[in-house]
């Protein structure tokens, strides 16, 4: 996940595409190629508009009418509220998450997976509405995470997840701090909800191999 230098006034659909997103639309594509959901004409057509696209939107256009939205290599539907009542929602993969954002869960689960997300603002907020579900959150260690709001015999855990608090207040005894770096807000209003911040791993080989190179 990277923050990109823009402001929430910013369209989804006007940001500029990285290398890594027109990588994600050609190998969608591929695959459509190959069982048949595209000639190969329409193949090689595509392909050569997603490699001289400049923004999300317009990659966004070559993949609509391959895959569901929720399939999509690339998501610009952000802005809509996430909901679980008695089941489970999740964001993931390469999605714009707006400057605020709903979240409601109730006896479910939402997953909010920012590890390959576009955010817009350098301060994200959301605002979570929990009444006995779960509220899981998987960040880079590049982002921290704050949590304010009002909850009652809720509970947060995990790496840099605060305990609740008024908005404001200073953050629990011991809760890393990294004002340079984004920040995600999770203003919570729950009963007996439970949000969970997920930090994953590096592979240590990675970094080995990294320090051969």
């Amino acid at each position: 996940m990277y923050l990109q230098g823009v402001t929430s006034r910013s369209s989804p659909h006007d940001l500029r595409a990285s290398d890594a997103d027109r990588e994600r639309v050609v190998t969608l594509l591929a695959e459509a190629v190959s069982d048949g959901r595209l000639t190969l004409g329409e193949h090689s057509e595509r392909t050569e508009r997603a490699y001289s696209a400049r923004t999300l939107g317009e990659l966004a256009e070559l993949t609509a009418d391959l895959a569901l939205p929720t399939a999509q290599p690339i998501r610009l539907d952000g802005r809509r509220p996430v909901a679980a009542f008695f089941g489970r929602d999740r964001r993931d993969g390469r999605w714009v998450v707006p400057e605020r954002l709903m979240v409601t869960v109730v006896v479910g689960e939402v997953v909010l997976d920012m590890r390959e997300a576009l955010l817009q603002s350098h301060r994200t907020v959301l605002i979570a509405t929990m009444l006995g579900g779960t509220l899981q959150l998987i960040v880079p260690d590049t982002v921290a995470v704050e949590t304010t709001g009002t909850a009652v015999l809720s509970r947060a855990s995990g790496p840099l997840a605060a305990r609740a608090a008024a908005p404001g207040a200073a953050p629990a005894a011991g809760t890393p701090i990294m004002p340079e770096g984004p920040v995600i807000e999770v203003r919570v209003l729950g009963l007996a909800g439970r949000l969970k911040v997920i930090r994953p791993r590096r592979p240590r080989w990675r970094g080995l191999l990294g320090r051969r190179g």
